[in-house]
């Protein structure tokens, strides 16, 4: 496994729409380029202290992003989720929250996101599923989806005072 240096905002690939992945079903999972993709991502992620990577943010224009929640609890284990082709059919509520990216490092920004979505997607053997979820599951899936489609979190700022430079770990300024 290997970590891949992760784009950062401005450069192009962030901003362009993520090709479809037409390897799917069996062909998927004896893909062993992809398999190794996915763990280069995974690895990538952890390694950035991320909860997810979508492909474009190393520079891949692949409907492909990985999402790792840690446990609610200090013991247990990370949930793991690989998205390949992934959609949201169904946003519920609305929430503010604050929010980061990899891409955009040093910043955070304040915006909306959906309570709870519904989300469709291969996972990383090519078989179908399907997930309603909420929390900073559906934050995080809500935000990998975006970077497919060549968005980025700082798009959804209501104004330039929404968006903060951290200047420390625990203190951030308006911009």
């Amino acid at each position: 496994m290997a970590i891949i240096p992760i784009r950062k905002f401005p450069e192009s690939v962030l901003r362009q729409k993520a090709k479809k992945i037409s390897v799917i079903g069996d062909s998927l999972k004896k893909d062993k380029a992809m398999q190794n993709l996915i763990d280069d991502m995974f690895e990538t992620m952890y390694d950035a202290h991320g909860v997810g990577l979508a492909a474009p943010q190393i520079g891949k224009s692949l409907r492909l992003a990985v999402i790792g929640i840690p446990p609610e609890e200090e013991e247990g284990e990370v949930k793991e989720y690989v998205l390949v082709n992934p959609e949201i059919i169904k946003k519920e509520g609305e929430r503010i929250l604050e929010e980061g990216c990899l891409s955009v490092p040093g910043y955070r920004g304040e915006i909306k996101r959906a309570e709870t979505v519904v989300m469709r997607a291969l996972d990383r053997n090519g078989k179908a599923y399907r997930i309603k979820t909420g929390g900073l599951l559906a934050e995080a899936i809500e935000h990998e989806i975006g970077h497919l489609k060549g968005e980025l979190y700082i798009d959804l700022l209501e104004s330039p005072d929404k968006l903060f430079e951290l200047v420390d770990d625990d203190k951030a300024v308006s911009k």
